[in-house]
C-alpha cells in the first residue's frame, strides 16, 4: 500500500467509528463529538489527496478550512442547544427532545 492509501484507509476507518457513534449514543454530547471525529476524518482525506496530487495542494487545505469553520459554527449551535434543553429537562440524552420535532 502507498501512503496515501494508509491515510485514506485511517480517514475511513475514523468516519465510520464517527458514524457509529452518531447512530448508537443517545447523549447529544457525545453525538456531537462523533461528528466532529467524521468532519475530521473528510479533513484528513482532504488534506491527504491534496498533499498527494500533482497540481495545486493549497486547495484541499482550503477545503478543510472551510470544514472546520463550518464545524466550529456547528458546534456552538449544538451545545447552545443542548444547553437549552438540560435547562428545562436536566438531561441530555437525544430521544427527551421531542420539541425539536416538526
Amino acid at each position: 500500500m502507498t501512503a496515501l492509501e494508509w491515510w485514506l484507509a485511517l480517514s475511513v476507518m475514523l468516519f465510520c467509528i464517527g458514524a457509529f457513534g452518531v447512530l448508537a449514543r443517545r447523549n447529544v454530547i457525545l453525538i456531537v463529538m462523533s461528528l466532529e471525529l467524521m468532519l475530521n476524518a473528510v479533513n484528513i482525506a482532504l488534506v491527504a489527496i491534496a498533499s498527494f496530487r500533482a497540481g495545486s495542494p493549497a486547495a484541499g487545505i482550503m477545503f478543510s478550512l472551510f470544514i472546520i469553520t463550518i464545524a466550529a459554527a456547528e458546534v456552538a449551535i449544538g451545545l447552545a442547544i443542548v444547553v437549552a434543553n438540560y435547562r428545562t429537562h436536566r438531561t441530555v440524552q437525544a430521544d427527551t427532545f421531542s420539541e425539536l420535532k416538526g
